[in-house]
């Protein structure tokens, strides 16, 4: 059986690093599954792997896309899984990391066959949010799936109409939609997850933001000024810059809300990690060696 190894956890947590290693321990290749790495034009504010990084281990999925492509999850997870496939023809193991849950989950488990978006449902969602903004959109969801809106990224309009939308047509939940394992898959999963006290995860985070300002992150988003309104780019350390260029904000309070942001989107992602029951959990500070301990005694 050829295994698939993924590696999640919130961000900034370490994830890249430990991939890299793993896949150099097996001499395989990695396939991301973070979302907004895909987009060649988001470099910097998507803390995607370095030139040195990409250059000591195969990566695919990564700077594919530019910002104008419409990308779903249900084409990745037809690309990626035909990636495994071909990967599988020379290697016994490969590695999958990111932390888009909803893209891992298409990988390792399937998506339901949701249905597609009902034209009349989306004008009547464009015509809330033109009208009563992004807020009224959250209200919306919060009621009619409470569960799920703990973990969406509630300040993208495209994923809350997909859900409300969803639930409209079919009168369930989004979580129930999504809910159900689909697909088995002719490869075994191993799940590891990199954990860190909360305040050590908020702190990394922090940390990270910083880095990313040093790095050229103003002048990278300034350059996706005539982008600003493509889905892509409705995500965190793009969306608060783009108010500081607009005059919303000044640059202070641009800085402080893509940290709070980050640590949001963090939190929902431990949300959404806490419900699975199948993941390896190992301490950020060992996790090479306790992930190489662990797949020892898997066989793997």
């Amino acid at each position: 059986m050829k295994n698939l190894i993924s590696i999640v956890g919130t961000t900034g947590i370490g994830k890249t690093a430990l991939a890299i290693e793993l896949a150099k321990f097996y001499g395989t290749e990695i396939v991301s599954c973070d979302s907004r790495q895909f987009f060649r034009e988001m470099k910097i504010g998507t803390a995607r792997p370095s030139g040195v990084e990409l250059a000591s281990v195969p990566h695919h999925f990564i700077a594919n896309l530019s910002v104008q492509d419409y990308y779903s999850v249900g084409q990745f997870e037809k690309d990626a899984l035909a990636k495994i496939e071909d990967l599988f023809t020379r290697h016994d193991v490969v590695i999958l990391v990111g932390g888009s849950m909803m893209y891992e989950k298409a990988v390792i488990e399937g998506l339901n066959d949701l249905p597609e978006s009902n034209p009349s449902n989306q004008q009547k969602l464009e015509k809330i949010f033109a009208e009563e903004g992004v807020e009224k959109l959250q209200q919306i969801l919060v009621e009619l799936d409470p569960v799920y809106f703990e973990i969406v990224d509630r300040s993208n309009p495209r994923r809350l109409f997909r859900a409300i939308d969803i639930i409209w047509q079919t009168g369930k939940s989004y979580t129930e939609n999504i809910a159900a394992h689909l697909h088995k898959r002719p490869f075994s999963v191993t799940r590891i997850g990199i954990s860190a006290r909360r305040e050590i995860i908020y702190e990394r985070i922090n940390q990270r933001v910083d880095a990313m300002l040093e790095q050229g992150l103003e002048e990278e988003v300034r350059n996706l000024i005539p982008f600003k309104d493509l889905v892509a780019l409705q995500t965190v350390g793009y969306t608060e810059l783009f108010k500081f260029f607009d005059g919303t904000w000044d640059f202070d309070t641009a800085v402080e809300e893509i940290k709070k942001n980050s640590r949001r989107f963090a939190k929902r992602q431990l949300t959404w990690y806490r419900k699975e029951t199948n993941i390896h959990w190992l301490d950020y500070r060992k996790a090479v060696a306790e992930s190489l301990s662990l797949l020892k005694n898997l066989n793997i």
